[in-house]
Formats: C-alpha cells, sequence, structure tokens
C-alpha cells in the first residue's frame, strides 16, 4: 500500500519504520511545516493514511481524507465529542474510517479482560473500582484514551458506576468522586509510554488488573496492521472490531 502519514512525531515516525518494514510504501508526510497547503488532490495517488497527530488537527484530517475519498486508521484521541457527525458524514459518504485510543494487540485483550472481570465483580457491591494511567509528560491529553475506553468497559458492565471523573495528579484542583462515579487518576511521569491499572479493592483485599507498556512500538505496528485491515472496506469501525475474541 501507498499510505499517507498524517503527524511525524516519535508516533509518526515509528510508524514509518513498521510502514517500511511491512512492504508498503510512505506516499506522504504531513507535518506542521506542510499541513497548511496540503489538498485533497495531493492525496490522490495514496491508498490509505495514518493519523497521529493532535485533536484540532485529527478532525481537519477526517475532513480533507473523505474528501479525498481515502480510507483513514486515526490513532489521535481527544476529538470524541465529535464521533457522532464523523460517522453520520462517513455513513452519508459511503468512506472509510477506523479510529481507537490504541492499536496494541497486548491493549485490546486487556480491553476484552477488562469487560470480564467487571461482570465478574458486578455482584459484589463492597468493592469500589478506579482507573489509573501513568504516560510521558509529553503527552497532551488527560486522561489517555486508552484509560476512558477501560473506564467505559467498566461501566457498561458493573452497576455501581455511571460515569467517569479524572483527576490529574499534581494538579492543583481536588477531585471528590460521588459514588457512581469511576475515577481516572492521571499521572505524568518522564519517558513512560502508557501503564494502565484498573484496581477493585474491599476492606479485606485488592485486586490489580494491569497492562505496561515497554515502548510505543506496539502502538506503531498495531497501527499499520489497522490499515490494512482497514483497505478495501468500507464503513465506520472501531479498533476493536479488528478483533474477535469470541471464537
Amino acid at each position: 500500500m501507498k499510505i499517507v502519514l498524517l503527524g511525524y512525531g516519535k508516533m509518526g515516525q515509528l510508524i514509518e519504520k513498521f510502514v517500511l518494514k511491512r512492504g508498503h510504501e510512505i506516499a506522504l508526510i504531513v507535518d506542521e511545516n506542510n499541513r497548511g497547503n496540503l489538498l485533497p488532490s495531493d492525496l490522490e495517488n495514496a491508498d490509505i493514511a495514518i493519523d497521529f497527530s493532535t485533536p484540532h488537527a485529527a478532525l481537519e484530517n477526517i475532513s480533507l481524507c473523505f474528501e479525498a475519498h481515502l480510507p483513514l486508521v486515526v490513532g489521535t484521541t481527544g476529538w470524541y465529542e465529535h464521533l457522532d457527525e464523523v460517522k453520520e458524514m462517513c455513513l452519508a459518504e459511503d468512506q472509510s474510517i477506523l479510529y481507537g485510543s490504541n492499536f496494541s494487540i497486548g491493549v485490546n485483550v486487556f480491553f476484552h479482560v477488562n469487560k470480564l472481570l467487571a461482570q465478574a465483580m458486578n455482584p459484589y457491591k463492597q468493592y469500589e473500582v478506579q482507573v489509573e494511567e501513568i504516560h510521558h509528560i509529553h503527552k497532551l491529553d488527560a486522561p489517555s484514551g486508552t484509560a476512558i475506553t477501560i473506564a467505559e468497559g467498566i461501566i457498561d458492565n458493573f452497576d455501581q458506576k455511571k460515569s467517569w471523573v479524572n483527576d490529574l495528579v499534581d494538579d492543583s484542583k481536588e477531585v471528590i468522586t460521588k459514588p457512581e462515579e469511576l475515577l481516572i487518576e492521571s499521572l505524568r511521569i518522564e519517558e513512560v509510554p502508557g501503564t494502565h491499572t484498573v484496581l477493585y479493592s474491599s476492606e479485606v483485599d485488592q485486586i490489580e488488573f494491569k497492562h505496561m507498556a515497554h515502548s510505543r512500538e506496539g502502538f506503531a505496528l498495531g497501527a499499520v496492521i489497522a490499515a490494512e485491515w482497514l483497505y478495501g472496506k468500507k464503513g465506520f469501525y472501531q479498533v476493536t472490531e479488528m478483533f474477535d475474541f469470541n471464537k
């Protein structure tokens, strides 16, 4: 495939490595230096695009790729309040998009088991649950998109929790949660690729379920695999649809 990279930070550069390693080509690299001059016609020789940019740029990139009829994989988070309108546009115009908070194979297994664990814990009201996420200090959003996906998996399967709230540790604002709110605690530490932990605590014990990324390479490889999966398809997809854990 001829792949357009939208965003060329650390993740974009890693994705380039796996694009070439898996036998594909880089059709175009887009960053802040050339994004303002980009036109739909500049994308006509490409097969698919992968976006790891910023939340605001991601929305612009989605519109641009739809205009160019170019399938798009979006790994950028922080724009999900616009999901419904993007989905409506995608389906109405017969476009192709796959989005996700995390493309790592291990994290997607974690998402699946997290839901099963929430279902197993649901009858036991003596347990309080919370999510913790740790990332490098350069991460722009909090909580992480991965943490939000984890929280949503708990809320859908654990009746005590109806919504989530975020506490960015070391922020001056104190966060006090209500019983029906799921706390996502965010920490920012030098050069941590990503650690996510679910904790179920009672007076007598604690259960911890954790995923720790050793590097960003799993995310980058997963994004290229996602592009391979999306190629030739039409529609609006989440990354979880790449994985079938029910076989």
